[in-house]
């Protein structure tokens, strides 16, 4: 059964700093429970929305673009499903970046990221979470401007900025049967400031920048994505369908982005690059919503009552219309 979900939380530049005071993840690693913590992340502003327990994928239809502010929707989300976990959208919906620091089997993001702290690159994060893998996700404040996520694969360290989003302490995972909290492990005594993710990219990957001089002024694109700096929509869509998991809504958002500075309308985009992402893996449900946020968030080419290309069926869906969690 379907629910009702508010307006997503939106503004036209960076949230208030206060409701991501030192103090907010100092308080919310201490609520008796996920539903608290989440209600209370809400009452300052911060848009959420819940995860399958014990995991990291979202509960709603729309993901993190169902994310709200509205506490007596966080309590219902809760109250129904009392062990999901907290997620919570990167980039400038709610004011926050990450840094995300990997630990695999027998590959660790540390060394890169210690070598990015020697550089001066990260070292203005607001909290040190530990992640449930032994990782580390280091927020920082976000920039006004788009800084769209990205995935340094041989680095193992990912940023989480807009198009994205990051399951938040205190939030439990199991990890090879165990469940295993996001803990908080530091808080910043320095005054926190936003990351340059393009000069982080740059450090990581000195090659990607190399062969793209246009991103300098453009800002980071995702990891394997067209060099040219005006791609042809045809070129972005076979791009957009060979994207792996993991690494398909946030290079679709980029893609959409790219379309809308280029000044293609939201019917075309979502015609041309949505295609690609259905041969990619992503229903159509997913696609218009992430479409509509790159849009949002460009404004350059906002939508006013989209209509659906040929091709795909139902309703568009806006953060207008309904929205729910699947039973």
């Amino acid at each position: 059964m379907a629910m009702d979900a508010p307006h997503t939380s939106r503004r036209p530049g960076l949230p208030d700093l206060p409701i991501w005071a030192v103090a907010t993840m100092r308080t919310v690693a201490e609520a008796d429970s996920l539903g608290a913590a989440a209600t209370h992340y809400a009452a300052l502003g911060i848009p959420v929305f819940p995860c399958v327990p014990g995991a990291k994928h979202p509960l709603t239809r729309n993901g993190f673009h169902d994310s709200t502010t509205s506490r007596p929707v966080v309590r219902d989300w809760w109250r129904r499903h009392p062990r999901a976990n907290i997620g919570v959208p990167t980039g400038v919906t709610s004011g926050i970046a990450v840094v995300d620091v990997d630990v695999h089997a027998g590959a660790s993001g540390f060394p890169a990221f210690e070598s990015a702290r020697d550089a001066g690159l990260v070292t203005t994060w607001s909290w040190l979470v530990r992640t449930p893998s032994g990782g580390l996700h280091a927020y920082f404040p976000a920039t006004a401007s788009l800084q769209p996520c990205w995935q340094s694969p041989g680095a193992h360290v990912d940023f989480r900025g807009d198009g994205g989003y990051i399951v938040v302490p205190p939030s439990v995972i199991e990890v090879n049967g165990c469940p295993t909290s996001y803990a908080l492990i530091a808080t910043a005594h320095h005054a926190p400031a936003p990351l340059d993710a393009t000069q982080l990219r740059s450090h990581l990957d000195p090659a990607w920048l190399h062969h793209d001089p246009t991103l300098r002024s453009r800002g980071p694109r995702p990891y394997g994505s067209p060099r040219d700096s005006a791609p042809r929509p045809e070129r972005l869509a076979a791009w957009v369908a060979a994207l792996p998991e993991g690494g398909r809504n946030g290079g679709l958002f980029w893609a959409a982005c790219r379309m809308a500075e280029e000044g293609h309308r939201f019917e075309a985009t979502l015609a041309s690059i949505g295609a690609g992402a259905r041969d990619a893996g992503l229903d159509d449900r997913e696609i218009r919503a992430t479409v509509a946020s790159a849009y949002r968030t460009t404004s350059r080419a906002t939508p006013t009552a989209p209509t659906a290309p040929s091709g795909f069926s139902g309703p568009f869906t806006t953060t207008h219309q309904r929205r729910g969690i699947r039973e």
